[in-house]
């Protein structure tokens, strides 16, 4: 049974459950339950029902597709505090991707019934999810837009950004980030080969952005945020 108080403040910062009321936010809670995966597991694949809405506690998932040629796109990792798997849960549709777990994971998991039968009854959950669902259909309109018209080291400077939250720098120093993955994952996820990656964080490098070292990425929010926003100017 997960505690409901730390699932509560859990739920409460994720774009779904983040709208509902202290009450709706219990009810939900009430209803999860928590599992515990391997490294390598695979949670769901491609075309499974999806049954399940998941909430990641600790450990990081990755969300990818299959070709039929055995090319596989990364399109999102899931790290703690992240949702995945919810549209499929919420319209019971098959999964669209691979869920993998890249490290051993702890995550609550919410049954597709008991989520229905929740929104059924609350309005305000089911006002809920239709704000967020609006949400989602524009940010994917915004991340097509991304890909096809930013070059790729404002595309970059965006993911640093969105990566490093609301940490700020300390004077004169850079706000040391670790991806936890690698950057062929990165590349996928930005929808770009590795080499353009590689040129691109040269390129904020060059601009002193970042610093690399071997495991990590020391950035500067402020010079970041400048070339993530040239192609609005």
């Amino acid at each position: 049974m997960p505690n409901t108080s730390d699932l509560v403040a859990l739920l409460a910062r994720t774009d779904l459950f983040g709208g509902f009321s202290p009450e709706e936010l219990a009810a939900c809670a009430a209803a999860f339950r928590l599992l515990r995966f391997n490294k390598g597991a695979l949670l769901f694949a491609r075309g499974d029902p999806g049954t399940h809405l998941y909430l990641v506690v600790e450990g990081r998932v990755r969300l990818a597709i299959t070709s039929e040629e055995g090319r596989e796109l990364s399109f999102r990792h899931a790290a703690a505090g992240d949702l995945f798997g919810e549209i499929a849960a919420l319209d019971g549709s098959p999964r669209s991707a691979d869920a993998t777990a890249l490290t051993e994971v702890t995550a609550y998991a919410l049954e597709r019934k008991a989520f229905r039968d929740l929104w059924s009854t609350r309005p305000g959950i089911s006002a809920g999810v239709i704000a967020f669902l609006c949400r989602r259909l524009r940010e994917t309109s915004g991340q097509l837009e991304g890909i096809a018209l930013h070059p790729l080291e404002v595309r970059l400077a965006r993911f640093l950004l969105l990566a490093l939250g609301n940490r700020e720098a300390p004077a004169g120093k850079r706000v040391p980030l670790d991806l936890g993955f690698s950057q062929s994952e990165l590349a996928q996820l930005l929808g770009a080969s590795r080499p353009k990656v590689n040129i691109a964080l040269g390129a904020l490098e060059s601009a002193s952005a970042i610093n690399r070292t071997l495991d990590r990425i020391f950035c500067d929010p402020v010079k970041l945020a400048q070339i993530a926003q040239q192609d609005d100017a």
